[in-house]
């Protein structure tokens, strides 16, 4: 589903550049104002963004339907590893105890927050990684787009200090989440597994998907 979205937007912004000519035509035509060439340009655009959409059958809320269930079930997962690295609830002292040894690295300990702050940025920076990944893909975002990627960047820097302060068993679970996430991402791009999986190509396929989001990170972020 997600894959189909992503393949729609270069056919979106071919769209959308053919729009701005016929709008600009119209304009000379019969003296339209730039607002109103922003309104028409809009209204056209949305209507045409939906009709590709029901024609592929892939609406983004039907891809975001995954989220509302994986959500409660991340924040299960992570209230349940802090009762039991914090003892709480009918939670065994053994379970704590095991927690207190069972780390690795630099966290031996699971109940205490990582006070050197390796597994908190981490995380921030791979689900920064993430949002900008999907952002790219984005070519003619909306505003509402827009106002989620931002609200995605800051929850993912706001996770920082709080990852900090939870146990380690939490953190570390964001974590791992997260890196999964983010290899999922990467792997579904990959020619060679979409051909193992017998994922049918799409139009927007790339033959060298990986160099193509450095050079797309590289043009918007550093030049």
């Amino acid at each position: 589903m997600s894959h189909n979205i992503e393949a729609l937007q270069k056919e979106i912004a071919e769209f959308a550049r053919k729009l701005r000519f016929e709008i600009s035509v119209k304009a000379k035509e019969k003296g339209w104002s730039e607002k109103t060439c922003r309104f028409q340009f809009k209204k056209n655009l949305k209507r045409i963004v939906s009709e590709l959409y029901v024609r592929d059958n892939c609406h983004p809320f039907k891809a975001s339907l995954l989220v509302w269930v994986q959500l409660p079930m991340w924040v299960c997962l992570s209230l349940a590893l802090r009762n039991l690295s914090l003892g709480m609830g009918h939670v065994p002292f053994a379970s704590d105890a095991l927690l207190a040894t069972g780390g690795t690295l630099w966290f031996p300990d699971l109940t205490l927050p990582d006070s050197t702050w390796i597994m908190p940025v981490s995380l921030g920076l791979i689900n920064l990684l993430i949002t900008e990944i999907f952002a790219l893909r984005q070519l003619e975002p909306s505003k509402f787009q827009k106002y989620v990627t931002n609200f995605i960047r800051g929850i993912s820097l706001v996770m920082i200090p709080i990852a900090a302060t939870v146990p380690s068993s939490m953190s570390l679970y964001w974590l791992s989440s997260s890196c999964v996430g983010l290899a999922h991402n990467l792997l579904m791009k990959s020619p060679r597994f979409r051909s193992i999986c017998r994922i049918p190509p799409t139009r927007s396929d790339s033959e060298s998907p990986y160099k193509d989001i450095a050079a797309a990170f590289v043009a918007k972020y550093i030049r």
